[in-house]
Protein backbone atom coordinates (compact mmCIF):
# COMPACT_ATOMS: atom_id res chain seq x y z
CA UNK A 1 0.00 0.00 0.00
CA UNK A 2 1.44 3.38 -0.98
CA UNK A 3 1.92 5.60 2.00
CA UNK A 4 -0.38 8.64 2.10
CA UNK A 5 1.51 11.85 1.40
CA UNK A 6 0.36 14.29 4.03
CA UNK A 7 -0.67 17.62 2.59
CA UNK A 8 -0.09 20.82 4.52
CA UNK A 9 -3.14 23.02 4.10
CA UNK A 10 -3.47 26.63 5.26
CA UNK A 11 -7.18 27.29 5.79
CA UNK A 12 -7.94 31.03 5.87
CA UNK A 13 -11.41 31.67 7.32
CA UNK A 14 -13.64 34.76 7.39
CA UNK A 15 -15.09 33.61 10.75
CA UNK A 16 -14.09 30.89 13.23
CA UNK A 17 -15.27 27.40 12.21
CA UNK A 18 -16.05 26.75 15.89
CA UNK A 19 -18.35 27.26 17.62
CA UNK A 20 -20.49 26.08 14.68
CA UNK A 21 -23.05 28.89 14.92
CA UNK A 22 -24.37 28.70 11.37
CA UNK A 23 -24.20 26.79 8.10
CA UNK A 24 -21.00 28.52 6.98
CA UNK A 25 -19.21 27.57 10.21
CA UNK A 26 -20.45 23.98 9.95
CA UNK A 27 -19.24 23.75 6.33
CA UNK A 28 -15.76 25.05 7.26
CA UNK A 29 -15.43 22.87 10.34
CA UNK A 30 -16.54 19.72 8.52
CA UNK A 31 -13.95 20.38 5.82
CA UNK A 32 -11.24 20.81 8.49
CA UNK A 33 -12.29 17.63 10.29
CA UNK A 34 -12.41 15.69 7.02
CA UNK A 35 -8.84 16.68 6.16
CA UNK A 36 -7.59 15.88 9.68
CA UNK A 37 -9.39 12.51 9.73
CA UNK A 38 -7.77 11.65 6.38
CA UNK A 39 -4.32 12.26 7.90
CA UNK A 40 -3.52 15.69 6.46
CA UNK A 41 -2.20 18.72 8.35
CA UNK A 42 -4.34 21.84 8.65
CA UNK A 43 -3.36 25.26 9.98
CA UNK A 44 -6.30 27.60 10.62
CA UNK A 45 -5.91 31.36 10.55
CA UNK A 46 -9.22 33.11 11.00
CA UNK A 47 -10.80 36.50 11.30
CA UNK A 48 -13.13 36.92 14.27
CA UNK A 49 -15.71 39.67 14.66
CA UNK A 50 -18.40 41.09 16.94
CA UNK A 51 -20.78 38.47 15.50
CA UNK A 52 -18.36 35.54 15.54
CA UNK A 53 -15.91 35.59 18.44
CA UNK A 54 -12.92 33.29 18.89
CA UNK A 55 -12.67 32.12 22.50
CA UNK A 56 -9.82 29.62 22.65
CA UNK A 57 -10.65 28.59 26.23
CA UNK A 58 -13.97 27.19 24.98
CA UNK A 59 -12.40 25.01 22.27
CA UNK A 60 -11.24 21.41 22.66
CA UNK A 61 -7.47 21.44 23.45
CA UNK A 62 -7.01 18.57 20.96
CA UNK A 63 -8.58 20.70 18.21
CA UNK A 64 -6.34 23.66 19.10
CA UNK A 65 -3.26 21.43 19.03
CA UNK A 66 -4.16 19.81 15.69
CA UNK A 67 -5.11 23.03 13.86
CA UNK A 68 -2.82 25.53 15.65
CA UNK A 69 -5.77 27.90 15.25
CA UNK A 70 -5.03 31.62 15.51
CA UNK A 71 -7.31 34.60 15.06
CA UNK A 72 -7.22 38.31 14.30
CA UNK A 73 -10.07 40.59 15.36
CA UNK A 74 -11.56 42.64 12.53
CA UNK A 75 -14.34 45.19 12.97
CA UNK A 76 -16.70 44.34 10.10
CA UNK A 77 -19.58 46.51 11.30
CA UNK A 78 -21.03 48.88 8.72
CA UNK A 79 -19.30 52.26 8.80
CA UNK A 80 -21.32 54.75 6.77
CA UNK A 81 -18.35 57.00 6.01
CA UNK A 82 -16.40 54.04 4.59
CA UNK A 83 -19.50 52.79 2.77
CA UNK A 84 -20.01 56.21 1.15
CA UNK A 85 -16.33 56.42 0.21
CA UNK A 86 -16.54 52.98 -1.41
CA UNK A 87 -19.70 54.10 -3.22
CA UNK A 88 -17.83 57.12 -4.64
CA UNK A 89 -14.68 55.14 -5.56
CA UNK A 90 -16.58 52.11 -6.91
CA UNK A 91 -14.84 49.73 -4.45
CA UNK A 92 -16.65 46.69 -3.08
CA UNK A 93 -17.22 47.77 0.52
CA UNK A 94 -19.10 44.51 1.17
CA UNK A 95 -15.77 42.65 0.80
CA UNK A 96 -13.37 45.39 1.91
CA UNK A 97 -14.82 45.30 5.44
CA UNK A 98 -12.95 42.01 5.89
CA UNK A 99 -9.53 43.45 5.03
CA UNK A 100 -7.35 44.17 8.06
CA UNK A 101 -3.69 45.32 8.06
CA UNK A 102 -3.19 43.12 11.15
CA UNK A 103 -4.48 40.04 9.32
CA UNK A 104 -2.36 40.92 6.30
CA UNK A 105 0.78 41.14 8.48
CA UNK A 106 -0.13 37.84 10.17
CA UNK A 107 -0.40 36.07 6.80
CA UNK A 108 2.84 37.69 5.63
CA UNK A 109 4.77 36.47 8.69
CA UNK A 110 3.21 33.01 8.59
CA UNK A 111 4.13 32.44 4.94
CA UNK A 112 7.69 33.73 5.43
CA UNK A 113 8.15 31.13 8.19
CA UNK A 114 6.17 28.09 6.91
CA UNK A 115 5.45 26.48 3.57
CA UNK A 116 2.15 24.88 2.57
CA UNK A 117 0.99 22.60 -0.24
CA UNK A 118 -2.35 24.43 -0.61
CA UNK A 119 -3.74 27.78 0.52
CA UNK A 120 -7.48 27.29 1.01
CA UNK A 121 -9.62 30.46 1.14
CA UNK A 122 -13.03 30.15 2.77
CA UNK A 123 -15.36 32.45 0.81
CA UNK A 124 -14.94 35.57 -1.28
CA UNK A 125 -14.27 37.59 1.90
CA UNK A 126 -10.72 36.21 2.18
CA UNK A 127 -9.73 37.23 -1.36
CA UNK A 128 -8.36 40.70 -0.36
CA UNK A 129 -5.31 38.80 0.96
CA UNK A 130 -4.45 37.11 -2.36
CA UNK A 131 -1.75 39.69 -3.20
CA UNK A 132 0.12 39.03 0.05
CA UNK A 133 -0.26 35.26 -0.37
CA UNK A 134 1.20 35.34 -3.88
CA UNK A 135 4.18 37.42 -2.78
CA UNK A 136 5.27 34.82 -0.23
CA UNK A 137 3.98 31.44 -1.44
CA UNK A 138 3.96 29.39 -4.62
CA UNK A 139 1.28 27.06 -3.27
CA UNK A 140 -1.91 26.91 -5.35
CA UNK A 141 -4.74 29.06 -4.00
CA UNK A 142 -8.11 27.30 -3.84
CA UNK A 143 -11.24 29.36 -3.26
CA UNK A 144 -14.09 27.57 -1.48
CA UNK A 145 -17.04 29.49 -2.95
CA UNK A 146 -19.89 29.23 -0.45
CA UNK A 147 -22.13 31.38 -2.67
CA UNK A 148 -21.99 33.62 -5.70
CA UNK A 149 -22.46 36.72 -3.57
CA UNK A 150 -23.67 39.20 -6.18
CA UNK A 151 -26.68 37.02 -7.11
CA UNK A 152 -27.94 37.20 -3.50
CA UNK A 153 -28.01 40.99 -3.58
CA UNK A 154 -29.53 41.10 -7.07
CA UNK A 155 -32.48 39.03 -5.86
CA UNK A 156 -32.86 41.05 -2.65
CA UNK A 157 -32.87 44.26 -4.75
CA UNK A 158 -35.69 42.88 -6.92
CA UNK A 159 -37.84 42.31 -3.83
CA UNK A 160 -37.08 45.73 -2.27
CA UNK A 161 -39.83 48.35 -2.46
CA UNK A 162 -37.86 51.35 -1.12
CA UNK A 163 -36.53 53.03 -4.32
CA UNK A 164 -33.37 54.46 -2.68
CA UNK A 165 -32.53 51.11 -1.07
CA UNK A 166 -33.19 49.38 -4.41
CA UNK A 167 -30.71 51.69 -6.19
CA UNK A 168 -28.05 51.02 -3.53
CA UNK A 169 -28.57 47.24 -3.57
CA UNK A 170 -28.35 47.13 -7.36
CA UNK A 171 -25.13 49.16 -7.17
CA UNK A 172 -23.78 46.78 -4.51
CA UNK A 173 -24.65 43.78 -6.71
CA UNK A 174 -22.91 45.37 -9.73
CA UNK A 175 -19.76 46.06 -7.65
CA UNK A 176 -19.75 42.52 -6.31
CA UNK A 177 -20.23 41.01 -9.77
CA UNK A 178 -17.17 42.83 -11.13
CA UNK A 179 -15.08 42.03 -8.06
CA UNK A 180 -16.11 38.36 -7.95
CA UNK A 181 -15.28 37.76 -11.59
CA UNK A 182 -11.85 39.35 -11.09
CA UNK A 183 -11.18 37.21 -7.98
CA UNK A 184 -12.47 33.99 -9.57
CA UNK A 185 -9.80 34.44 -12.26
CA UNK A 186 -7.08 35.31 -9.70
CA UNK A 187 -7.09 31.98 -7.84
CA UNK A 188 -5.76 28.64 -9.09
CA UNK A 189 -8.94 26.65 -8.54
CA UNK A 190 -12.51 27.05 -7.26
CA UNK A 191 -14.40 24.49 -5.20
CA UNK A 192 -18.10 25.31 -5.45
CA UNK A 193 -20.64 23.77 -3.08
CA UNK A 194 -23.31 23.40 -5.79
CA UNK A 195 -23.29 22.41 -9.46
CA UNK A 196 -25.53 25.39 -10.27
CA UNK A 197 -22.86 27.79 -8.94
CA UNK A 198 -20.25 26.04 -11.10
CA UNK A 199 -22.43 26.45 -14.20
CA UNK A 200 -23.04 30.13 -13.38
CA UNK A 201 -19.29 30.76 -13.02
CA UNK A 202 -18.57 29.12 -16.37
CA UNK A 203 -21.28 31.29 -17.97
CA UNK A 204 -19.58 34.35 -16.44
CA UNK A 205 -16.38 33.42 -18.24
CA UNK A 206 -14.31 32.08 -15.34
CA UNK A 207 -11.23 30.42 -16.85
CA UNK A 208 -9.86 28.65 -13.77
CA UNK A 209 -10.48 24.96 -12.90
CA UNK A 210 -13.83 24.61 -11.11
CA UNK A 211 -15.07 21.51 -9.31
CA UNK A 212 -18.26 20.95 -7.34
CA UNK A 213 -17.35 19.66 -3.88
CA UNK A 214 -20.61 19.18 -1.98
CA UNK A 215 -21.11 20.11 1.65
CA UNK A 216 -20.08 17.13 3.78
CA UNK A 217 -21.28 15.91 7.16
CA UNK A 218 -20.18 13.23 9.59
CA UNK A 219 -23.24 10.99 9.40
CA UNK A 220 -22.30 9.35 12.72
CA UNK A 221 -23.39 12.58 14.45
CA UNK A 222 -26.87 12.55 12.91
CA UNK A 223 -29.17 9.92 14.38
CA UNK A 224 -32.73 9.56 13.15
CA UNK A 225 -35.24 9.37 15.96
CA UNK A 226 -38.87 8.38 15.67
CA UNK A 227 -40.95 11.52 16.06
CA UNK A 228 -42.74 11.55 19.40
CA UNK A 229 -46.56 11.80 19.10
CA UNK A 230 -46.57 15.24 20.76
CA UNK A 231 -44.30 16.53 17.95
CA UNK A 232 -46.63 15.41 15.16
CA UNK A 233 -47.97 18.93 14.70
CA UNK A 234 -44.79 21.00 14.78
CA UNK A 235 -43.57 22.97 11.79
CA UNK A 236 -40.19 24.59 12.34
CA UNK A 237 -37.64 26.95 10.82
CA UNK A 238 -33.99 27.13 11.89
CA UNK A 239 -31.51 29.64 10.49
CA UNK A 240 -29.34 32.66 11.26
CA UNK A 241 -31.74 35.58 11.51
CA UNK A 242 -29.11 38.21 10.70
CA UNK A 243 -28.95 36.83 7.12
CA UNK A 244 -31.25 38.87 4.90
CA UNK A 245 -32.68 36.00 2.78
CA UNK A 246 -33.80 34.15 5.95
CA UNK A 247 -35.53 37.27 7.29
CA UNK A 248 -37.17 38.08 3.96
CA UNK A 249 -38.41 34.52 3.38
CA UNK A 250 -39.73 33.94 6.88
CA UNK A 251 -41.57 37.28 6.94
CA UNK A 252 -43.25 36.33 3.65
CA UNK A 253 -44.22 32.90 5.04
CA UNK A 254 -45.71 34.38 8.23
CA UNK A 255 -47.64 37.08 6.35
CA UNK A 256 -48.87 35.10 3.35
CA UNK A 257 -48.94 31.39 4.23
CA UNK A 258 -49.42 30.99 7.97
CA UNK A 259 -52.90 32.63 8.32
CA UNK A 260 -54.43 30.11 5.89
CA UNK A 261 -52.60 27.17 7.47
CA UNK A 262 -53.68 28.18 10.97
CA UNK A 263 -57.29 28.47 9.82
CA UNK A 264 -57.26 24.97 8.32
CA UNK A 265 -55.18 23.30 11.09
CA UNK A 266 -55.84 25.29 14.31
CA UNK A 267 -53.76 22.90 16.44
CA UNK A 268 -50.66 23.08 14.19
CA UNK A 269 -47.75 25.05 15.67
CA UNK A 270 -44.84 26.89 14.04
CA UNK A 271 -41.51 27.14 15.89
CA UNK A 272 -38.83 29.65 14.88
CA UNK A 273 -35.21 29.42 16.03
CA UNK A 274 -31.96 31.13 15.08
CA UNK A 275 -29.49 33.60 16.45
CA UNK A 276 -30.14 37.36 16.34
CA UNK A 277 -33.91 36.99 16.01
CA UNK A 278 -35.18 40.56 15.67
CA UNK A 279 -37.99 42.11 17.71
CA UNK A 280 -39.89 42.47 14.42
CA UNK A 281 -40.71 38.74 14.56
CA UNK A 282 -41.75 38.85 18.21
CA UNK A 283 -43.94 41.89 17.53
CA UNK A 284 -46.04 39.95 15.00
CA UNK A 285 -47.59 37.85 17.80
CA UNK A 286 -49.26 35.38 15.44
CA UNK A 287 -51.42 32.53 16.82
CA UNK A 288 -49.52 29.27 17.51
CA UNK A 289 -46.17 30.78 16.47
CA UNK A 290 -43.43 30.24 19.05
CA UNK A 291 -40.13 32.13 18.85
CA UNK A 292 -37.18 30.50 20.58
CA UNK A 293 -34.27 32.54 19.27
CA UNK A 294 -30.81 30.98 19.44
CA UNK A 295 -30.73 27.30 20.45
CA UNK A 296 -27.85 25.57 22.18
CA UNK A 297 -28.01 22.33 20.20
CA UNK A 298 -29.22 22.61 16.60
CA UNK A 299 -29.28 18.85 16.01
CA UNK A 300 -31.41 18.27 19.11
CA UNK A 301 -33.74 21.11 18.06
CA UNK A 302 -34.29 19.52 14.64
CA UNK A 303 -34.86 16.11 16.25
CA UNK A 304 -37.47 17.61 18.61
CA UNK A 305 -39.60 19.00 15.78
CA UNK A 306 -41.41 17.54 12.84
CA UNK A 307 -41.63 19.33 9.47
CA UNK A 308 -38.89 21.76 8.39
CA UNK A 309 -39.91 24.80 6.32
CA UNK A 310 -37.36 26.73 4.22
CA UNK A 311 -39.19 29.63 2.51
CA UNK A 312 -36.14 31.33 0.93
CA UNK A 313 -37.00 33.87 -1.79
CA UNK A 314 -33.44 35.00 -2.67
CA UNK A 315 -29.89 33.83 -2.13
CA UNK A 316 -27.34 31.37 -3.48
CA UNK A 317 -25.23 28.48 -2.31
CA UNK A 318 -26.56 25.48 -0.42
CA UNK A 319 -28.76 25.54 2.68
CA UNK A 320 -26.81 23.49 5.20
CA UNK A 321 -29.88 23.12 7.43
CA UNK A 322 -31.69 21.22 4.65
CA UNK A 323 -28.82 18.72 4.47
CA UNK A 324 -28.82 18.37 8.26
CA UNK A 325 -32.60 17.95 8.24
CA UNK A 326 -32.32 15.22 5.61
CA UNK A 327 -29.58 13.45 7.60
CA UNK A 328 -31.91 13.49 10.62
CA UNK A 329 -34.74 12.01 8.55
CA UNK A 330 -37.06 15.02 8.52
CA UNK A 331 -39.79 15.88 6.05
CA UNK A 332 -38.75 19.19 4.48
CA UNK A 333 -40.71 21.75 2.46
CA UNK A 334 -38.52 24.30 0.67
CA UNK A 335 -38.77 26.92 -2.04
CA UNK A 336 -36.88 26.17 -5.26
CA UNK A 337 -34.26 28.78 -4.33
CA UNK A 338 -33.95 27.37 -0.81
CA UNK A 339 -33.09 23.91 -2.16
CA UNK A 340 -30.78 25.14 -4.91
CA UNK A 341 -27.60 23.13 -5.28
CA UNK A 342 -29.13 19.96 -3.79
CA UNK A 343 -29.83 17.24 -6.37
CA UNK A 344 -33.13 16.32 -4.73
CA UNK A 345 -36.05 14.39 -6.20
CA UNK A 346 -39.22 16.41 -5.71
CA UNK A 347 -41.98 14.56 -3.85
CA UNK A 348 -39.52 11.74 -3.15
CA UNK A 349 -37.11 13.17 -0.55
CA UNK A 350 -38.34 16.77 -0.26
CA UNK A 351 -41.38 18.90 -1.19
CA UNK A 352 -40.88 22.08 -3.24
CA UNK A 353 -43.26 25.04 -2.90
CA UNK A 354 -42.94 28.56 -4.31
CA UNK A 355 -46.42 30.09 -4.38
CA UNK A 356 -48.75 30.56 -1.41
CA UNK A 357 -51.05 27.85 -2.83
CA UNK A 358 -48.16 25.39 -3.27
CA UNK A 359 -47.06 25.93 0.32
CA UNK A 360 -50.58 25.35 1.63
CA UNK A 361 -50.99 22.20 -0.50
CA UNK A 362 -47.61 20.80 0.59
CA UNK A 363 -48.32 21.28 4.29
CA UNK A 364 -51.82 19.83 3.84
CA UNK A 365 -50.44 16.73 2.08
CA UNK A 366 -48.03 15.96 4.96
CA UNK A 367 -50.68 16.59 7.60
CA UNK A 368 -53.32 14.46 5.91
CA UNK A 369 -51.11 11.64 4.56
CA UNK A 370 -48.86 10.30 7.34
CA UNK A 371 -47.57 7.49 5.07
CA UNK A 372 -46.33 10.06 2.57
CA UNK A 373 -44.49 11.93 5.32
CA UNK A 374 -42.78 8.75 6.56
CA UNK A 375 -41.72 7.85 3.01
CA UNK A 376 -40.17 11.30 2.45
CA UNK A 377 -38.41 11.12 5.81
CA UNK A 378 -36.84 7.74 5.02
CA UNK A 379 -35.84 8.79 1.51
CA UNK A 380 -34.27 12.00 2.86
CA UNK A 381 -31.95 10.05 5.17
CA UNK A 382 -30.94 7.67 2.37
CA UNK A 383 -30.23 10.65 0.11
CA UNK A 384 -28.01 12.27 2.77
CA UNK A 385 -26.06 9.02 3.18
CA UNK A 386 -25.40 8.72 -0.56
CA UNK A 387 -24.58 12.39 -1.29
CA UNK A 388 -23.08 14.10 1.77
CA UNK A 389 -20.76 11.61 3.49
CA UNK A 390 -17.77 13.69 4.63
CA UNK A 391 -15.24 10.88 4.02
CA UNK A 392 -16.12 10.65 0.33
CA UNK A 393 -16.27 14.42 -0.10
CA UNK A 394 -12.84 14.90 1.53
CA UNK A 395 -11.37 12.44 -1.01
CA UNK A 396 -12.84 14.53 -3.83
CA UNK A 397 -11.37 17.71 -2.35
CA UNK A 398 -7.88 16.19 -1.98
CA UNK A 399 -8.08 14.94 -5.56
CA UNK A 400 -8.94 18.48 -6.71
CA UNK A 401 -6.01 19.91 -4.73
CA UNK A 402 -3.69 17.48 -6.53
CA UNK A 403 -5.16 18.25 -9.96
CA UNK A 404 -4.60 21.98 -9.43
CA UNK A 405 -1.06 21.39 -8.11
CA UNK A 406 -0.14 19.65 -11.36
Amino acid sequence: KAKLKKMRVLQLCHKPPLPAKDGGCIAMNNLTQGLLDAGHKVKILTIFTHKHDLILDELDPDYIQKTDIEGVHVDTRINFVDAFTAFMTNDSYHVNRFFSPDMDIKIDRLLRKHSFDVIHLESLFMTPYIGTIKRHSRAPIILRAHNIEYTIWEKIAIGTKNPIKKIYLNFLAKQLREYELMMFNSVDGIATISESDKIRMMQLGVRRPIKTIAFGIDLNLYHCQATAPENENKLFHLGAMDWEPNVEGLMWFMDKVWPSIHQKFPHLTLHLAGRNMSDEFKAKSLPNVFIQGEVEDAIQYIQDHDIMVVPILSGGGVRVKIIEGMALGKAIISSTIGAIGIEYKEKENILIADTVLEWIQSIESLMEKPDKKVRIQNNARQFAESHFDNKFITKELIQFYKEVQK
